[in-house]
């Protein structure tokens, strides 16, 4: 049974000064997220949680602290995407023993050029040597990332051989087009675009939902946008939403979502990036919180001080 729909934050990694996973304050704002956040669901470490720039180490006891906090596991996706197959069949297993709902899986990046059958082939390799039992795989597409599409015909073999594994993906190439075609095309594959754009047409274009880094800010937006997509209200709310995405956007993203929270929480060490991305200059920070202060962003987040 797939529990993830709706609004699903990808949810950033706060650090320690140290620049190591700061479990606590990983664990309560995945809480916070899933209540007064307005979220249905989470994506942990994934690019906007800055999962490649950790080890596989790091990233499983930061999978198995979550697990064991008690937060509703059925509400999230893990990513589990590695250039090594050894790394995401043991990043997919663990997702999977653990109890999350779903692991995002990358292609393997580092080869370009990789055919529609050898893609497949990865990702069977990563089912077999996981073991398929109780897996549910969510593919991700992030091509100017990874430089490696999920196209059409990849996906198509992925559904014809495995049907109840490969469940869905996470499109995060920006192609609103690609997003409604795979829809359309693979029934009951459930495809989340990267925008809260999307929300309002979720209905038409057979969407299940959005996974946004901005939802870390514009959840409660979100999910009016989600829930009541077809009245004005849900209409504004999309469109408030947005505004904000397009300021966070306008700026390096991760940086931007964590200055944003840093303000939120009033805690600054949320402004912590692991190399090579780096916090907003002081500049860019005023910059930001200048154009937030024109859209919805709540007039009580005012800036904290960096940590």
């Amino acid at each position: 049974m797939k529990t993830l729909k709706g609004v699903i934050a990808a949810t950033p990694t706060p650090l320690n000064a140290d620049l190591s996973i700061d479990i606590d304050r990983l664990i309560g704002h995945c809480r916070w997220l899933l209540g007064e956040g307005g979220c249905d669901g989470i994506n942990l470490l994934g690019t906007t949680g800055e999962a490649t720039s950790f080890s596989v180490e790091q990233r499983i006891a930061a999978m198995r602290a979550v697990a064991q906090s008690g937060v509703p596991l059925q509400r999230m996706m893990v990513g589990t995407g590695a250039s090594a197959l050894a790394d995401a069949v043991a990043l997919t297993k663990a997702a999977r023993d653990l109890g999350f709902a779903g692991a995002l899986l990358l292609p393997p990046f580092y080869y370009k050029g990789i055919d529609a059958e050898s893609l497949a082939n990865h990702v069977g390799e990563v089912i077999a040597k996981a073991g398929p039992f109780g897996l549910k795989i969510y593919l991700y597409h992030i091509p100017q990332n990874t430089g490696v599409p999920f196209t059409a015909e990849a996906i198509a073999r992925l559904r014809e051989r495995y049907p109840d594994i490969v469940v869905g993906l996470k499109d995060s190439s920006g192609d609103i087009a690609f997003s409604r075609s795979l829809a359309v095309q693979f029934p009951g594959f459930d495809v989340f675009p990267s925008s809260e754009g999307s929300l309002t047409e979720w209905k038409s274009s057979r969407f299940a939902g959005c996974i946004s880094a901005t939802t870390n800010v514009t959840g409660a937006l979100s999910q009016i946008a989600w829930s009541d997509p077809d009245s004005e209200n849900g209409r504004q709310a999309a469109t408030s939403a947005m505004a904000i995405r397009g300021v966070l956007g306008g700026f390096p993203l991760m940086a931007s979502v964590k200055a944003a929270l840093a303000a939120m929480t009033g805690d600054g060490g949320w402004e912590r990036l692991m190399p090579p991305l780096r916090r907003l200059s002081p500049a860019e920070r005023a910059e930001l919180f200048a154009r937030l202060g024109k859209t919805d962003f709540a007039a009580e987040h005012a800036p904290a001080t960096a940590g």
